[in-house]
C-alpha cells in the first residue's frame, strides 16, 4: 500500500493480532460465533499480508490479483451465508472482502502510477475511483462509531435498569469472562475497522 512504511507495518501488527485472536476465538463457542470468528480472523490476517511496506508479492500484479481472488472468494462465499441468514455479521464480511478486492486491484496499477518503493509515502497519484474510495470510508467510519458505541458501557443505562419484570436469576446472567470476552471481541473488530480506513487513506 501507499504511505510511510511505519503506518504498513502499524496495520500489520494491528491486523495480526486481531487475526491471531479471532483464530483462537473460532475454537470454542457457539457454531454462529465461531463462524464469525474464522470471517474475522480472514480479514485480519489479510489485511496484515496487504499492509505489508515490501514489494514482493503485493507489488507484482500476480500478486495483486492473487489477493483479489483470495477476497473475491472469501467475499462471495460470505454473502451467500448472509442472504441464507446464517450471520448477520458475514454481510459486513462480504463488504469489507470486496474492499479489499477494490484495494488490490487498485494495487495493480499504483506502481507505474508511482509507487517505485517503501518509501514513496508522498507525490502519489490516487489510486482507484474516487466515489468507491468516499462510500467504503464512510462505511467503515459508520462500523467503527457503532461497534465502538456497543461496547462502551452506558452509566447512565447501569444506574437506572428499565421497570418491567424481576431481574433474571444468577444463573441466567452472562458471567463476566463472557462479558470481557465480548468487548474484548468489539474492540478487535473496531481495530480492523480502523485499518481499513487506514488503507483506503493511503491509496
Amino acid at each position: 500500500m501507499h504511505g510511510p512504511p511505519l503506518v504498513g507495518w502499524l496495520l500489520v501488527v494491528v491486523g495480526t493480532a486481531a487475526g491471531v485472536y479471532c483464530l483462537h476465538r473460532a475454537r470454542s463457542g457457539a457454531a454462529g460465533e465461531r463462524r464469525a470468528a474464522r470471517g474475522d480472523a480472514v480479514m485480519g490476517l489479510g489485511m496484515a499480508a496487504m499492509a505489508a511496506p515490501v514489494t514482493v508479492p503485493a507489488g507484482r500484479p500476480w500478486g495483486s490479483v492473487a489477493f483479489a481472488a483470495l477476497f473475491a472468494a472469501a467475499g462471495a462465499r460470505a454473502l451467500v451465508a448472509a442472504r441464507r441468514g446464517a450471520d448477520a455479521h458475514r454481510l459486513h464480511h462480504a463488504v469489507g472482502a470486496f474492499a479489499m478486492v477494490y484495494m488490490a486491484l487498485a494495487m495493480a496499477g499504483a506502481p507505474a502510477a508511482g509507487h517505485g518503493g517503501a518509501g514513496h509515502g508522498d507525490g502519489h497519484h490516487p489510486a482507484g475511483t474516487p466515489l468507491l474510495t468516499g462510500l467504503l470510508l464512510v462505511y467503515f467510519a459508520v462500523y467503527v462509531v457503532r461497534t465502538l458505541a456497543a461496547i462502551v458501557p452506558v452509566p447512565a443505562a447501569r444506574a437506572a435498569p428499565p421497570p418491567g419484570p424481576s431481574p433474571a436469576p444468577p444463573g441466567m446472567t452472562a458471567p463476566p469472562w463472557a462479558r470481557d470476552r465480548l468487548e474484548l471481541t468489539g474492540a478487535c473488530r473496531v481495530s480492523m475497522g480502523i485499518g481499513m480506513l487506514a488503507m483506503l487513506l493511503t491509496m
